[in-house]
């Protein structure tokens, strides 16, 4: 019996999948709205109206601490990280890594009754602003499906987690305290943005940079590094290129 235990979760290995505990620490994805919306693409609004200008949650997401092969006995190759359309990825040179697990259990899918006593917290602070869908709820269920399911959470547990760690700084309220507010005109240095969040959390944040309808670089979405428990930020360790540039700009919404 051990030894066929044995063999199936080397076959699973191999095969890639991840288990739902096999991450080192969490990103806590925040983007912000102006900055989603201010693009070529442009956004719409969820069923439940237009969200506040304050950053939303993107997501929680388990990530390595260091990227591992796709393929199991592959030789090592370097990996830069990069982040691409909202979501990191990697750029390599000699093969394909995986750097976070995701699609832990297709078949956990998310339970409305599940999350129902934080729906109205939800709506507040992670809406939807994508064209796709008008309805919230499809895309928590995207998150909880391709993140939430290698989390190590109950589906309850995952999304009050989430929100709690957004409870505890107000990050468009920290970027004001350090005159960064929302401007159509104004640039900002993005070591000012970074010092600022790491000041007031106490933590080294990732930064992400999209570019507005115009062609010029506005802050996207702040990325804060949470311990493997979900309940304290650390400093982000890995490198992430952020398609920023030394200025931004922080548009209104």
């Amino acid at each position: 019996m051990k030894l066929a235990v044995v063999a199936v979760a080397a076959l699973l290995l191999a095969a890639g999948v991840a288990s739902a505990d096999e991450f080192d620490f969490f990103y806590l994805v925040h983007q912000w709205p102006g900055s989603f919306c201010d693009t070529q693409a442009g956004c719409c609004f969820p069923d439940t109206g237009k969200p506040a200008a304050e950053f939303g949650i993107h997501g929680l997401w388990p990530n390595y601490a260091k990227c591992r092969p796709a393929v199991a006995n592959d030789d090592d190759g370097v990996v830069e990280m990069v982040v691409d359309g909202g979501a990191a990825v990697e750029r390599h040179h000699r093969r394909r890594q995986k750097c976070w697990p995701e699609y832990c259990n297709d078949g956990n899918k998310l339970r409305p009754w599940e999350i129902k006593d934080l729906v109205a917290e939800l709506d507040a602070n992670w809406p939807t602003l994508s064209c796709k869908s008008g309805k919230s709820f499809e895309f928590w269920s995207y998150e909880w499906k391709k993140h939430g399911t290698c989390s190590g959470m109950g589906q309850h547990g995952y999304f009050a987690a989430a929100l709690e760690l957004k409870k505890r700084h107000d990050l468009a309220a920290v970027l004001a305290g350090a005159g960064i507010v929302p401007s159509d005109d104004e640039s900002y240095s993005l070591g000012s943005i970074r010092d600022a969040i790491a000041a007031a959390t106490g933590a080294v944040p990732n930064l992400e940079c999209n570019r507005d309808a115009a062609g010029e670089t506005q802050l996207f979405q702040v990325y804060q590094c949470v311990d493997r428990s979900g309940k304290k930020l650390v400093d982000c360790q890995l490198p992430m290129q952020g398609k920023c540039r030394d200025k931004v700009k922080l548009p209104t919404f």
